[in-house]
């Protein structure tokens, strides 16, 4: 009973840590722009198949998840300067719906390149310790490296990620136009930069979860980045979107709440169960365990 329940822990930690990812990515957008971005599920889908094209050409596996974050980086800061820039004072719907396009469009263009068969990352191109099979023990449990290279890099990433928004220039300048453009505008911060480097953190991060993703579930196709990506919004509303410990804290309790229930007897509610406590959260929090109350201005 204690080894299922540490290793479900176990299990939660690594789906959790690669939510979270995601998820920084939702409210890092949301916190700046106040735009819910639909299409960044899909930038995890681009990560994957980047990861996987670079792999399979010889590229060593760690240099190929790094080009696909940064090959990921760029798109973001295109998606924002062709889709949402020229519409940022636009009606909020407007906004909305361009970022459910988006979306599509990402879906259908990976459709017509790489067709509807899934793919995977060939054993072959993933280095030995992070295979399945490498395994450490600890007393009675037995962990594979690779949920210890997930937990680790996310947590990496994520510390790095707090350090730069608190303690650089940049990061609080992207504090500065979250909570007012157009003060930060009058202070001399180009806006419009800062929130295409805010575009461009939370797509290479995306990335980074999308390649984890399609290591860990080595099945990658078009729409692959649907469900965990509504997964990792979740994970941001429950923390509070906006709030990057908020979306930290969201994705890892999100995946452990679904490896436990997956562990269970009730392992085909896991996905009801998570949209039912998105559901329970919109009712009785709205604004997440981390998020603001702020009242909008007219």
């Amino acid at each position: 009973m204690l080894k299922s329940f540490i290793e479900q822990t176990i299990n939660g930690l690594q789906t959790g840590s690669i939510y979270a990812l995601i998820a920084l990515g939702y409210t890092m957008v949301y916190g700046i722009v106040k735009l819910i971005n639909f299409a960044h599920g899909d930038i995890l889908m681009v990560g994957a198949y980047a990861t996987l094209i670079a792999a399979s050409h010889g590229v060593p596996l760690i240099v190929a998840i790094v080009l696909s974050m940064v090959l990921c980086a760029f798109l973001g800061v295109v998606i924002d300067f062709l889709a949402y820039r020229p519409i940022r004072k636009a009606p909020k719907i407007s906004a909305l719906i361009t970022a459910i396009g988006m979306s599509f469009l990402l879906e259908s263009l990976a459709l017509i390149i790489f067709g509807a068969n899934p793919r995977v990352i060939d054993q072959k191109y993933i280095p030995g310790f992070l295979s399945n099979n490498n395994k450490i023990s600890i007393g009675f449990l037995s962990i594979s490296m690779l949920t210890i290279f997930v937990i680790v890099v996310t947590s990496i990433c994520m510390i790095a990620l707090n350090l730069f928004i608190k303690n650089t220039k940049l990061g609080k300048a992207t504090r500065a136009v979250s909570q007012d453009t157009g003060a930060a505008q009058l202070m001399g911060i180009n806006v419009n930069k800062t929130i295409a480097i805010t575009f461009a953190i939370g797509s290479g991060l995306g990335a980074l979860g999308g390649a984890l993703y399609a290591i860990v579930y080595p099945q990658i196709e078009p729409y692959m980045g649907m469900l965990p990506g509504l997964k990792a919004f979740i994970a941001a509303v429950f923390g509070g979107i906006g709030s990057i410990p908020g979306a930290m804290v969201g994705g890892y309790v999100l995946g452990l709440l679904e490896a436990y229930v997956k562990g269970s007897s009730l392992t085909t509610w896991a996905n009801p169960i998570v949209f039912g406590v998105l559901i329970l959260i919109l009712i009785f929090r709205p604004n997440g365990l981390f998020g603001k109350n702020v009242k909008e201005k007219v």
